[in-house]
């Protein structure tokens, strides 16, 4: 029989030890959880995003003020501070915390020691043999909380009211094997089941510096909002560890009096208090000092339906390898700020609402090979190099870019955005990896520099298989193999050497194997194999500045354009330039001609209007009475009475005389001077 329930430590109602779960109830709602750009686009409500970002907030501040008290109680020495060597509840507005400081021994805290406070109030065993954990708890500096398989811990879990386990300075290490693994989620104990709403908060694990280790582990339904919240969270600290316990009594004792003499006298202290300051070097505002980053592994285990998966931020040498993360709210694999020489081996992430793997800003070093990223709502893989800031900032930032990380021998299958995204940076890497569907495959931008891609596998992108846009320079893109996809290189306003790639594209007429588009001089496009039907093979009409385009093989090619499209290709700038100059001068010259024929026609023949010359018969003057011609001298008229043979023979005769300008024939004078 089901005993009634009561109240728990955090603040709800919770199954009395030893108590049978009734039957499952009614499934409660999905959980809700957003990064900017869902949150944006209207999927959490306002209220429900400010509440969760309180809650963030009251988590900094209560880890914080705990830390505080115990530093300041360790401080106090003799009695009171070897008493305090054990565990203890705080108790602050913000709620209870189990404290665990620093023993004088090296042994670690376990789940006995924690059942033991206060009579198992804190932590309470049930009938089934899990462990119910009804308050936060706290892992101080020089501290280990260990957890050891087999073991299920339910972490409380109730609205507006969660446990945590936090370590601050401390080490956590929870170990299991492949038959004994420890199991680890959050529990509403009003539902008896996980708890999956996070808007008012949710149990989650945290190591702020120190050392954190999980092996064989199954972790589920962890956390909220914020990556430090997240579920299981690594990150660093600008806080400096406390070095008290690695002095002796004599030496704290003599660090106290020079302190005090020293107050006042301009040597350093303060007239305000008993305060040590000491620089901390160079670096940027947000710049994590290296013996305060975290470090640690996550091996062999399985994370479900946390918020984020994994966050891990401020870290060096982090080994994540051989996990399944499943249906995490954000992202799968969050390596944030300062994430440096991490490795990620043999790693599957699926159904993320996020990107399966990310690679933040300000991460080095970080080498991804054999993993996995499938059917995650926005990238596979993502790869962030951009510089903090790009100029004067309030925090101060560098300018530098980030870089040397890579994606090798890995997966990117069916995601919802693209395969693998690089950002802007400097040297990052995909290697011999195969990115299966999305809208796109390697996507490169952002004005990423040396970006290697090569030896890789894509097949059916919708749209590009490759992109190199908006000023990526020096890119590097050989002996890639690319199927079933429209375009297989696409290059827009950026360079690269695109060498040895074997394309074959869909049969469609916008198809296209290779095109460059905008600024692309220098750009060299060498020794690829094309094959399928399209607009074009290789394209570089639509490119400016130089681009090296030769010893391609594009006889399996079918060229399906249109004569405009095959048009287009050749104007080119220049060439548009060029056909105008030679187009205006035949033009110049067929007017002129045309006007020259105008005005001869309009002025015709010069010599029109003048009189033809007339050539008139010879006739000559003789005395009357000879050869029978009668002149009659009174009217000037002559009759010629000379026979028809006669005249013709006279006639000959006077053309060969000279005319006179009126046409008269000059008579010959006669003796006497008398016609």
């Amino acid at each position: 029989m089901t005993q009634k329930a009561r109240t728990s430590p955090t603040g709800g109602p919770q199954a009395e030890a030893g108590e049978e779960p009734d039957a499952a109830p009614a499934p409660i709602e999905e959980a809700v959880m957003a990064d900017e750009e869902t949150l944006k686009a209207g999927t959490v409500p306002a209220a429900d995003a400010e509440a969760q970002a309180m809650l963030v907030d009251v988590e900094d501040q209560r880890i914080v003020q705990v830390r505080a008290a115990l530093t300041a109680l360790m401080q106090t020495g003799g009695t009171a501070a070897a008493q305090r060597k054990r565990p203890q509840v705080f108790v602050s507005a913000h709620g209870r915390t189990l404290v665990l400081p620093a023993r004088s021994t090296s042994a670690p805290y376990t789940v006995r020691d924690l059942a033991a406070v206060e009579d198992g109030r804190y932590l309470r065993k049930l009938k089934d043999g899990s462990y119910l954990l009804g308050v936060h708890v706290f892992v101080a500096d020089g501290a280990t909380l260990q957890l050891r398989g087999p073991l299920t811990l339910r972490m409380g879990s109730l609205p507006g009211s969660f446990s945590s386990v936090i370590a601050f300075g401390g080490d956590i290490e929870i170990r299991g094997t492949a038959e004994r693994p420890v199991r680890i989620t959050s529990w509403d104990v009003r539902t008896r089941r996980p708890d999956r709403t996070t808007t008012d908060g949710r149990a989650y694990i945290r190591a702020v510096g120190g050392n954190f280790e999980m092996e064989h582990a199954h972790v589920s339904h962890l956390g909220f909002w914020s990556g430090r919240t997240g579920g299981i969270a690594l990150t660093g600290t600008e806080r400096p560890a406390s070095e008290y316990r690695h002095r002796t009594k004599e030496q704290r004792h003599r660090d106290k009096r020079e302190r005090l003499a020293a107050a006042g006298t301009g040597r350093g202290g303060s007239d305000f208090g008993d305060v040590e300051t000491s620089p901390i070097g160079p670096g940027t505002a947000t710049h994590v000092l290296a013996d305060e980053l975290v470090s640690g592994s996550i091996r062999h285990s399985t994370v479900t339906g946390d918020a984020y998966g994994l966050f891990v931020s401020g870290s060096s040498q982090t080994r994540i390898i051989d996990n399944e993360i499943t249906g995490s709210l954000v992202h799968g694999v969050f390596m944030h700020r300062f994430t440096k020489n991490a490795v990620i081996e043999e790693t599957r992430v699926t159904g993320s609402g996020g990107d399966g793997f990310v690679l933040s800003r300000a991460t080095e070093k970080v080498r991804i090979t054999k993993c996995v990223a499938e059917r995650n709502g926005h990238n596979g893989f993502t790869l962030n190099g951009r510089a903090l800031a790009h100029g004067p900032s309030a925090s101060g930032e560098s300018l530098a870019v980030f870089g040397d990380s890579s994606v090798n021998d890995s997966v990117a299958r069916d995601n919802g955005r693209y395969g693998i995204e690089v950002l802007g940076g400097t040297r990052l890497a995909v290697h011999t990896s195969e990115v299966v569907g999305g809208d796109m495959g390697v996507v490169v931008r952002e004005g990423a520099s040396e970006v290697q891609i090569s030896g890789n596998k894509l097949v059916d992108q919708r749209r590009q298989a490759i992109a190199l846009r908006d000023g990526a320079t020096g890119a590097h893109v050989a002996g890639n193999t690319i199927t079933g996809t429209v375009t297989g290189i696409y290059v827009r306003d950026s360079t690269g050497r695109i060498v040895g790639n074997k394309i074959t594209t869909l049969s469609k007429p916008d198809a296209h194997g290779i095109t460059v588009i905008g600024a692309a001089d220098g750009t060299e496009i060498t020794r690829n194999t094309v094959a399928g039907s399209g607009t074009s093979a290789i394209s570089v009409a639509r490119a400016d500045g130089e681009v090296d385009k030769r010893d391609n093989d594009e006889e399996r090619w079918r060229d399906t354009s249109s004569f405009w499209v095959k048009a287009r290709r050749y104007v080119k700038p220049m060439n548009v330039i060029w056909a105008g100059v030679i187009l205006l001068v035949v033009v110049s010259a067929l007017r002129s001609r045309a006007a020259v024929e105008r005005r001869r026609s309009r002025a015709g023949d010069p010599y029109g209007p003048q009189r033809v010359l007339e050539e008139r018969p010879v006739t000559e003057l003789r005395p009357a009475g000879v050869n029978g011609t009668v002149n009659d001298a009174v009217n000037g008229t002559v009759h010629d009475t000379v026979p028809g043979a006669d005249r013709a023979a006279r006639a000959d005769g006077a053309r060969r005389r000279q005319p006179s300008l009126t046409g008269h024939a000059v008579p010959a004078p006669t003796s006497g001077g008398r016609a």
